[in-house]
């Protein structure tokens, strides 16, 4: 997002000072009015979700954590309302462009926020929210440890007093969570948020003790023991709790409905129905798989495709190489983007290649970004797990297949350059406002992610002028594509036309070639993340806008220039950009 083996990213923010046909610097008789609503609304919004305070770098919210009680819930849902009807009531007329755009942005955000908390009600029906650290289920990055051990903010003394203030909210936040939840809850939500609260007891018990003989102060370390040990009885306790109360009464009832999933993409700017969006996927799907086919034959045409595939996988680095190769592909990947001016990369500050820390380690790689209001901890970090020396040698081979030359590289073009690392400096580099550098559309931040990895090869990357080489680079990238193509397909299938989850398992299995157990968890996952879809939707809207913007500027086009239009842009939805970038209204609307 995303707990399986997947490519997690610090998740960052948005939106840049707009440069394109539809805005301009010239001021609106209404723009003090709305810059003070704006301040009123984000003081508000932010001060309710702290933790997310903390990853965007405002450290006044250190040690602190949502308020989950009913009262609380209800009055942020009111507050959301209230605030949705005075941004709804504004003359935009009074407006400068730049204030219109920033008033689609929060109008986007409330009326996501109200979709989850009224619609879906994700409080009373998803448990795994109160826990779940990577803000998957609605944004409010629950309970995220990490960053206060990832991140050099403030000595580490005070990082650690900040984690005990969070330590000791965790029986309050169990009440609380036990009082809103229904009484029946779908089956994957009840697993999931079992595994999730384990983890995380696991994670208390042991690798936040690894922290401890770093910690100094006597007092500290001896009212660490007490806490911590209340903190585990709690999450311990909450998972008895789940097993014993809810798993029995447990239900298939997880889709959220045709009704509120037109109502998610509508908060996209998207107003194409599920069932047509379903049909361009599964043509899309269609012709990925053809090429994936076409593409294997080129390397090997006398075995199966999926045999080509799973040959190459074996050409991967050592336990001792993975690391500094991986480092070194990273600044290939940079010379790369650079040698072809493919787009501006505003910083030369490289992300550091570094091994996971070891209570991360159930991820395989992450890009770790200081939120874009920190001025201290401005440090970013791609983190790979390593091969652990207690393995089995087939677990050390399986692990390091993973990070086979080819996907790795397309891991890393995803998750930093020109992925998520190049949005992140895009966003610091600008003008931006602050709802700008505070919201995060999906589909853009994602779909651009995405995006870059076939961009890259298009544009030659792994071509070296060997053609066996060059297919195998674009095998990978096909796979890549069709997984997430099997998520957009999924998600739709399953929220508006009853798709179970052994029906979405079989579909991974068959259609991007998944074995069985992760086609499994790609499949629980899409049950609680309907949003899963907008990897490829957002990618497929800027292939499209690319195409329109090309059309537009004809001899004037380069990527380059494209690139830099959509990034300088920030990180809004898709559609915005059309309408900022082309000058014809009568193709805004045309997205796909």
């Amino acid at each position: 997002m995303n707990k399986q083996i997947f490519y997690a990213f610090a998740l960052t923010i948005l939106l840049a000072n707009c440069k394109g046909n539809p805005r301009s610097n010239q001021a609106g008789s209404g723009d003090i009015a709305f810059q003070k609503l704006s301040e009123e609304f984000l003081e508000g919004y932010i001060s309710w979700r702290p933790q997310y305070g903390v990853f965007l770098g405002l450290h006044e919210y250190d040690g602190k954590i949502t308020d989950f009680s009913k009262t609380s819930i209800d009055a942020e849902l009111s507050q959301l309302k209230a605030f949705e009807k005075k941004f709804t009531q504004i003359d935009t007329g009074t407006l400068s462009s730049n204030m219109k755009f920033d008033q689609r942005i929060f109008l986007n955000t409330i009326r996501n926020e109200i979709l989850n908390f009224e619609d879906i009600q994700v409080f009373k029906y998803n448990p795994m929210v109160y826990f779940d650290p990577t803000g998957l289920i609605d944004g409010i990055l629950a309970m995220d440890l990490s960053i206060y051990l990832n991140r050099s903010f403030a000595p580490l003394e005070d990082r650690f007093k900040s984690i005990l203030s969070l330590e000791k909210e965790i029986s309050r936040i169990v009440t609380d969570a036990k009082s809103n939840l229904a009484d029946s809850l779908p089956k994957p939500y009840i697993e999931s948020a079992i595994e999730i609260v384990n983890g995380f007891a696991d994670f208390l018990k042991n690798d936040l003790n690894l922290v401890l003989i770093y910690i100094k102060n006597d007092s500290v370390t001896k009212s660490f023991k007490t806490i911590n040990k209340g903190a585990i009885d709690g999450l311990v306790g909450f998972v008895s709790y789940l097993e014993k109360e809810k798993l029995p009464k447990a239900t298939d009832n997880y889709a959220i409905g045709i009704q509120n999933y037109q109502k998610m993409l509508l908060f996209e700017d998207i107003s194409i129905t599920p069932g047509k969006l379903l049909q361009i996927g599964l043509k899309e799907l269609e012709k990925e798989q053809e090429a994936f086919k076409e593409v294997a034959k080129i390397i090997n045409p006398d075995i199966p495709p999926l045999h080509v595939f799973n040959n190459m996988k074996k050409e991967h680095p050592t336990a001792e190489t993975l690391i500094p190769q991986s480092a070194n592909r990273i600044e290939a990947i940079w010379q790369f983007i650079v040698n072809k001016n493919l787009l501006t990369i505003p910083s030369n500050v490289r992300a550091k290649v570094k091994e996971m820390p070891q209570y991360m380690r159930s991820y395989a790689a992450m890009m770790d970004i200081p939120g874009p209001f920190d001025t201290k901890a401005t440090e970013a970090y791609y983190f790979i797990t390593p091969v652990n020396p207690q393995w089995t040698v087939k677990q050390k081979d399986e692990w390091l297949s993973l990070f086979n030359y080819y996907t790795s590289d397309l891991i890393a073009i995803h998750e930093a350059y020109p992925g998520h690392y190049v949005q992140f400096l895009h966003v610091n580099a600008s003008s931006a406002s602050k709802i700008e550098k505070v919201y995060m559309d999906y589909a853009f931040t994602e779909g651009w992610a995405h995006y870059t990895e076939q961009m890259m090869i298009d544009e030659g990357f792994g071509n070296s002028g060997n053609p066996i080489e060059a297919s195998k680079y674009k095998l990978a990238q096909l796979n890549e594509s069709l997984v997430r193509l099997c998520r957009y397909c999924v998600s739709i299938k399953m929220h508006c036309f009853g798709m179970s989850v052994d029906e979405a398992t079989k579909f991974f299995i068959d259609n991007c070639y998944l074995a069985e157990k992760p086609a499994q968890l790609e499949s629980i996952r899409a049950t609680y993340d309907p949003r899963s879809l907008f990897y490829t939707l957002g990618k497929l809207q800027i292939i499209k806008l690319r195409e329109d913007y090309k059309n537009q500027e004809g001899a004037n086009f380069s990527l380059q220039k494209f690139h830099d239009k959509f990034l300088d842009h920030g990180m809004p939805t898709i559609q915005q950009m059309r309408e900022t970038m082309l000058k014809d209204n009568l193709v805004w609307n045309d997205i796909l």
